[in-house]
């Protein structure tokens, strides 16, 4: 297979505007079918079983398109990096009107002033009536957790909610009742053999659903149905294409009580989009943007990504066709 947009296949890469999630550079495929493209590009460090749902999404995607929306706009909020409080206050400033702001902390490296110095940029930008939760990615102890979320609760003003602040259910779970701020799950749902041990546990009080991680938009409207809590639908750090899969599990769910974690295309330098969807007035639209054939030639991966990203494509492959043959058994 060879990676041509005329093959139904793109390698595509695109610098980042700050360091996220540890990359610099995110990278990813396009893969054509008769209802559109759809994106595959699970992080680097992902094996073929981890990538595999994100493979099923994008052929999803493709070949199946999504169910019809119930809403034509979904409400987003902006993303901040652990940048320092004054890079902090310009990515809110900078997010076409979003009144949400979802703040990266536990950044290794970083101490805890630094992130209560961000989140008071934070607020200072937002205003009194803005939201603002915060995203550990369960790098926190659980007594670290306790202890540090009252201290960023202080310098936010009040959080929304806190995700992921520590690894585990279990420890998810001892958080949930020593603190006053509701915590959200991520990784407990998107990286677990069983995503709801989250509701079984009784460890959190919103679900953070990302639909390439979880299989599809079906697939997330199933564990939405399931799980039986508030849904916050999030990003994987995606291209317009894959973005709009969220923006379409978003606009399907029957409830919608929380601004979004989808204004994350404002995080790349550049896009494979005509027109990329960032937000305005603090919400995307619902529809399927167009892939601009330009943009495709302009981010094409060099040879040895193009090779790695294709033979990466086919490993998925082969491990999706060996648990379908496990189901059969």
């Amino acid at each position: 297979m060879s990676d041509t947009a005329g093959d139904g296949v793109v390698v595509w890469s695109v610098p980042m505007r700050t360091r996220f999630r540890g990359i610099t550079v995110r990278e990813g495929m396009l893969l054509h079918g008769e209802h559109g493209w759809g994106e595959f590009s699970p992080f680097l460090e992902y094996d073929a079983t981890v990538a595999a749902p994100w493979l099923r999404a994008a052929r999803e995607a493709a070949d199946e398109g999504w169910p019809a929306p119930l809403r034509d706009s979904v409400p987003v909020n902006v993303t901040v990096p652990a940048v320092g409080p004054e890079r902090a206050a310009e990515f809110v400033r900078a997010s076409n009107g979003c009144t949400t702001a979802k703040v990266k902390v536990a950044e290794p490296g970083q101490t805890l002033a630094e992130a209560e110095a961000r989140l008071e940029g934070v607020r200072d930008a937002l205003g009194p009536a803005g939201r603002i939760r915060v995203d550990a990615n369960g790098l926190w102890t659980v007594d670290e957790a306790v202890a540090a979320i009252a201290v960023l609760d202080r310098a936010a003003g009040g959080l929304e909610y806190v995700e992921q602040p520590v690894a585990t259910v279990e420890d998810l779970a001892v958080v949930r009742r020593r603190v006053d701020v509701p915590v959200a799950a991520d990784e407990s749902i998107r990286r677990a053999e069983d995503p709801y041990r989250v509701r079984d546990f009784e460890a959190a009080d919103v679900a953070v659903l990302k639909v390439q991680p979880l299989g599809g938009v079906r697939a997330c409207l199933r564990i939405a149905e399931d799980i039986g809590l508030p849904v916050v639908v999030s990003s994987a750090l995606e291209s317009s294409v894959g973005i709009a899969a969220g923006v379409a599990l978003a606009a399907a769910l029957p409830e919608l009580p929380y601004a979004c974690g989808l204004a994350t295309v404002q995080l790349l330098t550049d896009d494979v989009a005509t027109r990329p969807l960032l937000p305005v007035d603090g919400a995307l639209p619902v529809v399927r943007p167009e892939v601009d054939p330009a943009a495709l030639d302009r981010l094409r991966a060099e040879p040895d990504r193009r090779r790695h990203w294709l033979r990466r494509l086919s490993e998925v492959d082969a491990a999706l066709a060996g648990m379908r043959q496990d189901r059969a058994l």
